[in-house]
């Protein structure tokens, strides 16, 4: 079909129900909890990281138990890819975990979650497809929300800047993995595929934690068990359940719910206020999310033309 003298093709994913958006939501809400949590633990940035998975291996196991799902019999290639999602994984929490600490909490979690933008831009270029009106107007929203949400915090002066740069960093790394989970996905449950994922990032944080000289045995595990169970079993186990469920724009769009949590915390934690124009950004990434869940009346959903999924 053409549309104005081009070919548009939309994503085969499908939208997802509403019990998997409920899941989206609570996994951003969970998520956005993380950077105070880094804050609140006894041991170094990169050290907290590496607890966050070490910790959530056994309920990740329970887990899987639980819901009977079971690690499939897989090719070499997708031991790979679990691998490879891993390594981004814990590359995105080591510069994340640094970044929190010498930025606000709503800058870190705006530019942590970067993908917001760059994973939907991987799903149009993998799809060789323009977004269609619906989800062009809801990308702008959001893009006009999420800058509008940082408000006076938005500020990239010499005293946060390393930390803004460490978190965009971890942003292209968390866009990696996405990709990475995202084709595990097709192949096996949200489960199996988080708990690989999660122990193949256990090593490399733990090294890169030595490296950096952190201090890694906490005195107390209060923060740290937290963190494990909110941001890597709750949040990154929804997280990665609806994957299977939402085209890259609705999981990018989803995200930016967490710079408006990690927001609130701040103003009512560390008193770093949210003024009128962050009201606003909250809003119109509200909107925007309405919009995208609206279905296409001119773009049933299908297979790209080279049966390319994104």
């Amino acid at each position: 079909m053409h549309d104005s003298g081009s070919t548009r093709i939309t994503s085969s994913r499908p939208s997802g129900s509403g019990l998997a958006f409920v899941a989206l939501v609570v996994a951003n809400v969970c998520l956005a909890f993380g950077p105070w949590l880094v804050r609140l633990a006894d041991v170094g940035p990169i050290a907290s990281a590496f607890w966050r998975l070490l910790l959530a291996v056994p309920f990740l196991f329970l887990a899987m138990r639980l819901l009977g799902q079971r690690i499939p019999a897989m090719k070499p290639g997708l031991w790979v890819m679990l691998g490879f999602a891993g390594l981004f994984f814990a590359s995105d929490l080591a510069a994340w975990h640094l970044g929190i600490l010498q930025t606000k909490l709503a800058n870190a979690t705006l530019f942590g979650n970067s993908p917001s933008l760059m994973f939907p831009i991987y799903g149009f270029l993998i799809a060789r497809a323009w977004p269609s009106r619906g989800q062009a107007a809801a990308l702008l929203l959001a893009a006009f929300g999420a800058a509008l949400l940082m408000g006076q915090s938005y500020e990239l002066s010499g005293q946060n800047l390393v930390g803004d740069l460490l978190c965009l960093l971890s942003g292209a790394f968390y866009t990696c993995y996405f990709i990475a989970m995202a084709r595990a996905r097709l192949a096996m449950g949200p489960v199996p595929a988080l708990t690989l994922s999660t122990m193949a990032g256990v090593i490399p944080l733990f090294l890169f934690a030595l490296v950096m000289g952190d201090a890694i045995w906490p005195q107390n595990w209060t923060a740290l068990f937290l963190l494990a169970l909110f941001s890597q079993v709750i949040g990154q186990g929804l997280m990665i359940y609806a994957l299977g469920h939402f085209q890259p724009l609705v999981i990018g769009l989803a995200l930016l719910i967490q710079p408006i949590v990690s927001g609130a915390i701040g103003w009512i934690v560390y008193e770093e206020r949210l003024g009128t124009l962050d009201m606003i950004g909250a809003v119109a990434v509200a909107i925007a999310l309405v919009l995208v869940r609206r279905p296409e009346k001119d773009a049933p959903s299908r297979l790209a033309a080279d049966g390319s999924k994104a």
